[in-house]
């Protein structure tokens, strides 16, 4: 038992396996890293593609630069070089790599330098790396070079090294993700060496290099980020590798970074700084934004700046939440403790004396606050002046003005009130008087608004109601007090209700949030159909965000097609069409603002349900240059996740009634062959038993036996004809081929030639007739009528034997009644409606069951393809038989006594 308990503890991580086993139909990438440019990255990419061209490997060089350099020119000789695509770009041609003509080449290898490397406008991606990601997914393995300072996490710390701003970066996932990491390293002396011989860069373009980027000391500290990030890169190669072999070893337990991103400048520079720390850690990290007080709604440049860092914090491999409240650390502090966050990265506060009084600094709250996590507070070297940091933000000119303009004459209004109450009633104080400027400033302007209220009624107050008046002296010291105690309960009373306010718009936005999603969400479950569900995921869409909406779904043939947009659109040009089957196929964004056609005008998400993407949701803001605030992000997630569940169920629906429509087939299948089984199987049995006997006896029978037999196959053949007939009559009726003559009728014709024909089937049943005199002639066809009246017989006959049936026909008013009356056992009152159903011959009280179950069925589909209606009704006769009532419509007589 211990020994099994030992090998269940060393078994191999399972995730471990599962990303092993998930690599497999996704190509191979090979990073070729440097410190800098000139290391020697392409050369030996280069050689080494030689090397596999040798070994039989399908290599293709998809784009290599060589920058003018005579040895990494001579390697590309004798390997298959892909066309470039050209593009017209601000009046010249520049050439791109050609992602689709790679795809469609599809080689087993292909190199692809200069990863960081931005696209013209025109391509499907803004950035290389991106055109390798759809390599990569597409099976092809890419090898590639990237210098160090590329990495997204790193960008700020080489501008502080070299004082060069990095522009074009790359992803951390994209080194993290990548199969090798080579390092292709050279010391500072051999790079500058190679600088000054012309290998680098021609001699001017070195020149200046060894001026400002190749210096000893900005060599030297980039080529340690490179051995630095090699490093980590191989330590986790080496993890993956004893998790999936399950060598023991020492687990520490994992850390876990919270980073809190706000609206300052200094937002990216934290976010880097986590990125980096959490690289450093192997942890996994957070970026927490906390809305509190609406700020994003009143200042859109803080919104940008809140939206930058999170899309920041994605391409560096961090998840991004948004949490909503007032208490600002306790928000944050809730949250990590419920995501068993170790670790919470957060700029350092700039808040004033007075704040950090009243406890407004974040991190000191944090630090003060987290007794169980770390805080690793962020300095803000090289940022921006303090000048710029706004913990709030700065109103307009215009709402500033009406701000203090309301300020003056609420105070005003007050002094004017307070003057005429002590002028008639001498209050020895007023000054509580002078709290309602400042809490009606406060509720309808703001805290600006109440700050300047209450210090004009400190000043008001002291100098019309303060001995000696009318000036801003005070006489005796208590009052000097008093009015110091007045300043600071209006300065919080002030506070406190512009605090309510915020709280209170907050509230208020939020419900209607809310109630539009309830709205909607019960619109959505009133629609039954997809045509509905689709038009009404448009229209909200358009009404709550200001955006033109357009919903696209996949059909069998794979095909995208516009289902509904509103304002109406009627299709896509190529762009838009590009981005929306990008976002079906990679279950990804695509479109406006995104890594992935970003100049279209449409942003394109996928439209998730269990069963995968079904089709995708385009919305084209009003405001093409702004990006969708945090309260527009999480309304359109919302919506789409309710149009996605909700087209779903539209679907399950449909597929529900044609699966109900299939196993009805099946039932009716089913019983068809039960019926033709039994039904074919006995009149042929008794065909074949009476030729047998005459071929066997022959002469030797007696002929009364001869004509017996005879006799039986005549019946038999009949019956058999019979049941052909009817199933050839159902066909018709339900391929809505039958169609009736519309001539004048005789009953009493189709009558007699009904029973006709039933007494040469029947001999022995008995019939009576009653048909009124004078009764007027129904449109119709005389045959269908004599078969309905034949059939009703023959279903007499079946359940009630030889006894009596009675036919009967009179005029009830518009119509002509036709009864066919047998005195058989009768019909259960709950089958007097089913007996008209295909095959059922159930409905008899003793529970027998005879005949196929078609015939009065084919009785109903012809009375009403000519117009009548069929019922039953039993009992019929002293508690017994059934009665089956046929009514027509009597024609209208025009002139002449042509039936109208």
């Amino acid at each position: 038992m211990a020994q099994t308990e030992k090998n269940f503890d060393r078994r191999p991580d399972p995730d471990a396996l599962l990303a092993l086993t998930d690599s497999g139909s996704r190509g191979k990438l090979r990073v070729f890293l440097g410190a800098a440019p000139g290391v020697g990255k392409t050369y030996a990419m280069l050689a080494k593609a030689r090397a596999c061209k040798l070994d039989g490997i399908d290599v293709v060089v998809g784009l290599v630069e060589t920058h003018g350099r005579r040895e990494t020119e001579a390697l590309i000789e004798g390997l298959e070089i892909l066309p470039r695509r050209k593009i017209e770009y601000r009046g010249r041609i520049i050439e791109e790599f050609d992602i689709d003509a790679a795809l469609a080449r599809r080689p087993k290898l292909i190199i692809v330098d200069e990863l960081a490397h931005t696209n013209a406008p025109d391509n499907r991606h803004p950035k290389r790396w991106q055109d390798v990601e759809e390599l990569l997914e597409a099976g092809v393995d890419v090898w590639t070079a990237l210098n160090i300072q590329h990495l997204e996490s790193l960008a700020d710390v080489v501008s502080r090294i070299t004082g060069v701003i990095v522009r074009e970066t790359v992803p951390d996932t994209v080194l993290q993700d990548a199969t090798d990491v080579i390092l292709v390293d050279i010391t500072p002396d051999e790079l500058l060496h190679r600088l000054k011989e012309g290998k680098v860069y021609v001699p001017e373009t070195a020149r200046r290099a060894t001026q400002n980027f190749f210096t000893p000391g900005n060599l030297t500290a980039l080529r340690e980020l490179a051995l630095r990030r090699t490093a980590d890169r191989v330590d986790d190669q080496m993890i993956d590798y004893l998790r999936q072999n399950a060598i023991e070893g020492p687990w520490a337990t994992s850390e876990r970074l919270l980073v809190c991103v706000g609206g300052v400048v200094s937002a990216e520079l934290v976010v880097r700084a986590a990125a980096r720390l959490a690289t450093g850690l192997n942890a996994p990290w957070i970026a927490l934004h906390v809305e509190t007080r609406g700020q994003e709604e009143s200042d859109p440049e803080r919104a940008k700046r809140i939206e930058d860092a999170l899309a920041l914090a994605e391409r560096l491999g961090g998840d991004v939440e948004r949490r909503s409240g007032y208490d600002l650390p306790g928000e944050v502090l809730r949250f990590a403790r419920q995501e068993n966050i170790t670790q919470i990265v957060v700029g350092r506060s700039r808040a004033t004396f007075l704040a950090r009084l009243m406890r407004w600094s974040l991190t000191e709250e944090l630090v003060r606050r987290s007794n169980d996590i770390a805080v690793y507070v962020v300095t803000e070297a090289h940022g921006p002046p303090i000048a710029e940091r706004r913990a709030l933000p700065r109103p307009s000119r215009i709402e500033a003005g009406i701000a203090l303009l309301a300020a003056l004459l609420s105070v005003g209004v007050t002094v004017g009130a307070a003057q005429l109450i002590d002028a008639w009633l001498r209050l020895p104080n007023l000054s509580m008087m002078f709290l309602v400027p400042v809490i009606f400033c406060a509720v309808q302007y703001g805290l600006s608004s109440a700050a300047a209220a209450s210090v004009l009624s400190f000043l008001a107050f002291d100098f019309f109601f303060v001995d000696p008046r009318y000036e801003f002296t005070i006489s005796q010291p208590h009052e000097f007090f008093s009015l110091i105690v007045f300043l600071a309960v209006a300065f919080v009373t002030g506070m406190l209700a512009s605090r309510v306010r915020q709280q209170s718009l907050a509230m208020a936005t939020r419900m209607q949030a809310a109630q539009s999603m309830f709205e909607f969400s019960r619109k959505l479950s009133g629609a039954g159909k997809l045509d509905d569900v689709l038009w009404a995921a448009a229209v909200h869409a358009q009404k709550t965000l200001q955006a033109q909406c357009i919903v696209l779904l996949r059909p069998d043939d794979g095909e995208l097609n516009i289902q509904t947009a509103w304002p109406p659109v009627d299709q896509l040009n190529p762009g838009e069409a590009s981005a929306a089957r990008w976002a079906l196929e990679k279950d990804e964004p695509a479109g406006w603002k995104t890594g992935t056609l970003p100049n279209v005008r449409f942003q394109f998400r996928p439209l998730e349900t269990p069963r995968g993407v079904i089709g995708v949701c385009g919305i084209e803001p009003r405001l093409a240059k702004e990006p969708l605030s945090s309260q527009d992000e999480n309304m359109l997630t919302s919506i789409l996740e309710q149009t996605a569940i909700a087209i779903d169920r539209s679907l399950l629906v449909d597929e529900s009634v044609k699966a109900s429509a299939l196993e009805e087939n099946e039932k009716v299948r089913n019983m068809l062959l039960a019926s033709l089984s039994h039904d074919l199987r006995t009149p042929l049995a008794s065909i074949t038993g009476a030729v047998t006997s005459l071929l066997q006896l022959g002469d030797r029978m007696q002929p009364t036996d001869r004509q017996d037999l005879l006799v039986s196959i005549e019946e038999e053949a009949g019956r058999l004809s019979r049941f052909v007939a009817n199933l050839l009559d159902m066909s018709r009726i339900e391929s809505g081929a039958l169609a009736p003559r519309r001539e004048l009728v005789d009953i009493g014709e189709a009558v007699r030639s009904a029973i006709e024909r039933s007494a040469k089937v029947f001999p022995k049943q008995t019939v009576s007739v009653s048909i009124a005199r004078d009764l007027p002639l129904i449109r119709g066809d005389s045959a269908l009528l004599g078969q309905v009246l034949f059939n009703l017989l023959d279903n007499a006959h079946k359940y009630a034997g030889d006894s009596n049936a009675i036919i009967h026909a009179r005029r009830d008013g518009p119509d002509v009644v036709i009864t066919v009356t047998d005195e058989g056992p009768g019909i259960k009152p709950a089958d007097l409606e089913r007996i008209f159903e295909k095959f059922y011959r159930g409905g008899r009280p003793d529970g027998r069951k005879a005949g196929t179950g078609l015939g009065l069925s084919i009785c109903r589909g012809l009375v009403e393809a000519m117009g009548g209606s069929i019922v039953a009704q039993s009992p019929a006769i002293r508690r017994r038989g059934t009665r089956i009532v046929l009514r027509f419509p009597v024609p209208e007589i025009g002139k002449g006594g042509v039936a109208a």
